[in-house]
C-alpha cells in the first residue's frame, strides 16, 4: 500500500477522528500495527492556525512516519493556504475533510455537506493539489442523503484533480454514525478509478476487515470506533489479514503498562489540568466490557490529578488478574446475563 512516496507498512489505518486522535493516541495506534494514521481535523480558517487547540491538531513531534494533517473547510483559497502551511510545519501527507456529519460542521457548509456542490468539491480540491507539493487524498461519504448518493462523481472529480487516495465512509451525511454502513458503493468507486481506495465503516473485528476488503476490492481499510480503548486491534486485524488466524487477547501486564504510556504521554502532550479531564473518555474506553469497569469508570472521574488517575488505573487492571493472564473482554457481559 502506497501514498504517493510513501510505502506503509500495512493497509489497516487509524480513522481521524475530533477528539480522539491526538498525537499519544495515533503514535500508540502505529506502535500497535496501524500502518497509517490521519490527525484531527484543522480548520482552514487562517484566523485559528495559531490558537493552541489548532497548533496541538498539527503537531506531529516525534511521530513515526508518515505525517498526515487533515484539514476542513469550504474556501478553496482557505484550504490551499491552510494545506501550504501545514506541510511547512512538517506534514508530508494532506486530507481533504468532506465526511464529518456533525451538524455545526456542516452548518458551516464543511465537512460533508460539501458534497451537495460538486463544482465547490472540484474547485477545492483543485486548489489544495495545486498548493502542495506532497500527496493529497481525501475522505468522503456516500452522499448527502440516500436519495442523493454522488460519491461515483465526487470520486471522478477528485481522481482528475489528481487526488492521491480516496476514504470512503458507507454511510450518507443524513446517516450520520446510525444504521449499517453499505460497501456497494465503494465497491462500485473502487471499480471507477485507479488510484486507491480505502473503505471506512463499522470496521469493527478482523473477519469484518477481511470481509470488507473481499466484497469492495478497497486496497485498505479505515478503523475508527472501534479502536477507542483497543487501539491493538490494527495488529489484530494486520494479523489475521496475512495469516487468517486471530491473536489472543492482550496479557493484562501489556495493557496494564501501554495504558501507563498513553496516559503520560497524554499529560505532558495536554499538561496535568486538561490531560487529566480529557484522559477520562480514554480510560472509560480501555475499560468497558471488563468486570468492574463501569463502576471503575464512575470512580476514576472524580479523580483530579495525574498521580490519582495513575495509581487508580494500574490498580484497576492489577484487579484483572483475577479473571486470568489475559484480558477477559466477555466476562462482564457473560457475568450480567448469568
Amino acid at each position: 500500500m502506497q501514498i504517493g512516496p510513501h510505502l506503509l507498512r500495512n493497509n489497516v489505518f487509524v480513522a481521524p477522528m475530533a477528539g480522539v486522535t491526538d498525537r499519544p493516541f495515533r503514535q500508540l495506534c502505529k506502535e500497535l500495527g496501524a500502518g497509517y494514521a490521519v490527525s484531527e481535523m484543522a480548520a482552514s480558517n487562517p484566523r485559528l492556525w495559531a490558537t493552541e487547540k489548532s497548533s496541538r491538531r498539527t503537531d506531529h513531534t516525534g511521530e513515526m512516519e508518515p505525517k498526515a494533517v487533515q484539514i476542513a473547510g469550504a474556501d478553496p483559497k482557505d484550504l490551499a493556504d491552510c494545506a501550504r502551511f501545514n506541510v511547512e510545519r512538517g506534514a508530508q501527507i494532506i486530507d481533504i475533510n468532506m465526511g464529518c456529519p456533525v451538524k455545526k460542521v456542516c452548518n458551516a457548509w464543511c465537512g460533508s455537506a460539501l458534497l451537495q456542490d460538486e463544482e465547490l468539491v472540484k474547485r477545492i480540491v483543485d486548489a489544495v493539489v495545486g498548493a502542495v507539493d506532497v500527496p493529497v487524498t481525501l475522505k468522503f461519504r456516500t452522499g448527502w442523503d440516500r436519495e442523493n448518493k454522488n460519491a461515483l462523481q465526487i470520486a471522478r472529480i477528485a481522481e482528475d484533480a489528481g487526488i492521491a487516495m480516496l476514504t470512503l465512509h458507507g454511510r450518507t451525511r443524513a446517516d450520520g454514525y446510525k444504521g449499517d454502513a453499505e460497501y456497494d458503493t465503494i465497491a462500485a468507486v473502487k471499480k471507477s478509478v485507479s488510484i486507491p481506495v480505502v473503505a471506512n465503516g463499522d470496521i469493527t473485528t478482523p473477519e469484518k476487515a477481511k470481509f470488507v476488503l473481499d466484497y469492495t476490492g478497497a486496497d485498505a481499510v479505515m478503523v475508527g470506533r472501534a479502536a477507542q480503548g483497543r487501539p491493538w486491534i490494527f495488529r489484530e486485524i494486520d494479523h489475521y489479514l496475512r495469516t487468517g488466524k486471530h491473536l489472543p487477547s492482550p496479557y493484562v501486564d501489556e495493557v496494564r503498562a501501554l495504558m501507563d504510556e498513553h496516559l503520560r504521554a497524554h499529560y505532558a502532550f495536554y499538561g496535568d489540568y486538561l490531560g487529566v479531564r480529557t484522559a477520562r473518555k480514554h480510560i472509560g474506553w480501555y475499560v468497558r466490557d471488563l468486570q468492574g469497569g463501569e463502576e471503575f469508570r464512575q470512580r476514576m472521574n472524580l479523580l483530579e490529578s495525574t498521580e490519582e488517575q495513575l495509581l487508580a488505573v494500574d490498580q484497576f487492571f492489577e484487579s484483572q488478574w483475577s479473571y486470568g493472564e489475559r484480558l477477559q473482554y466477555c466476562l462482564a457481559e457473560d457475568m450480567q446475563a448469568a
